[in-house]
């Protein structure tokens, strides 16, 4: 179970990186003149760690938060802390989804929304973050 655990945390860590780091590259790439050779260079960027970390990590830790949820049954559903943070992964996990559509958006030159837009949801996932860690550890109710 401490391996599941472990792996689950460094899913974790990943996932939060790439969520945090993919909306500062839309900033910088919603600066960027569209064809432009930096405009191209975004795009790769933000494909490979859309698709190579940040999807890969997401995966993990539903993996492996599962299993320890269901595998190891040491989670208690009867809390409510335990449902609070189900629903801010879910959220978490929606989060990722727009940030895979927003993707599409630049990689195909449809984006029309300002760097201002993309520096406020980069503040989204760790709001949600601050959530799921004092669900977790304070388990206030």
């Amino acid at each position: 179970m401490e391996w599941v655990k472990a792996l689950h945390i460094l899913s974790v860590i990943a996932w939060m990186a790439g969520l945090l780091y993919l909306p500062r590259l839309f900033v910088y790439h919603a600066a960027a003149e569209k064809g432009s050779v930096q405009s191209e260079t975004f795009k790769v960027m933000e494909r490979r760690l859309y698709r190579g970390i940040t999807t890969p990590a997401m995966i993990a830790t539903w993996v492996f938060g599962l299993w320890l949820a269901f595998g190891f049954g040491i989670v208690d559903f009867s809390q409510g802390w335990m449902w609070l943070k189900a629903v801010m992964v879910i959220a978490l996990s929606g989060v990722h989804g727009f940030y895979g559509r927003l993707l599409r958006d630049f990689a195909n030159d449809r984006s029309t929304r300002s760097g201002k837009f993309f520096r406020a949801i980069n503040e989204i996932p760790f709001v949600i973050a601050i959530v799921i860690v004092i669900a977790v550890v304070v388990k206030p109710f």
